[in-house]
């Protein structure tokens, strides 16, 4: 890592834990969205999922002084969502069969938690990559993952033939991982990418 990020994150730290506002800004900017995914993919509630987050970094700020390093305050947002859905499941009288499910898996090794973690970071910077993608392979990359569509419907709906389609998803997966690990990914989140790629 470069000297002067070394210095950034450093000062940062310093800043964060003197009470600044935009070192906190910087952290809420940071983590906030891929904490709310990950809450809502356990609670199974848009505005609890919220509420969750919301409490998470107001205990952030309230012990702002523990924290030695930004790893430190990533596993304290995680850790603490985590417990939230939690008590949040086991004290609904309630619930559905997906929360049922989650709740399950909260309970569960931290291994099923730690999976749904790296997933939540992939996703985050995935969203971000997907961006950067040509216009085509954008479009068909969106159909095939997110809206799940089939390459014969695609083909259809876009007036191409199949393989063109095929080449698309291919090309546009390739760039996503070459994009990926230009951001350094770690061995497990390289792993839980290529899991989620592979299986549309």
């Amino acid at each position: 890592m470069p000297i002067a990020e070394i210095q950034d994150k450093v000062y940062r730290m310093n800043e964060f834990r003197k009470g600044a506002d935009p070192a906190f800004a910087y952290f809420f900017k940071r983590y906030h969205q891929s904490l709310a995914y990950f809450s809502l993919r356990f609670v199974q509630d848009d505005q609890e999922a919220e509420d969750i987050v919301a409490d998470c970094f107001f205990k952030l700020w309230q012990r702002r002084l523990e924290f030695e390093g930004e790893e430190n305050i990533k596993a304290f947002l995680y850790v603490a969502c985590r417990n939230a859905c939690l008590d949040y499941l086991r004290h609904i009288k309630v619930r559905s069969i997906a929360q049922q499910t989650y709740f399950d898996q909260l309970l569960q090794a931290e291994e099923t938690v730690l999976y749904q973690i790296i997933k939540t970071e992939v996703l985050h910077e995935l969203h971000r990559e997907i961006e950067l993608l040509p216009d085509n392979y954008r479009e068909v990359f969106r159909m095939i993952y997110f809206d799940h569509k089939k390459t014969g419907e695609i083909a259809t709906e876009l007036g191409l033939n199949i393989q063109t389609i095929r080449n698309y998803k291919s090309r546009a997966t390739e760039l996503l991982k070459t994009g990926m690990l230009k951001k350094g990914l770690s061995g497990a989140m390289l792993l839980t990418l290529t899991l989620m790629l592979d299986t549309p």
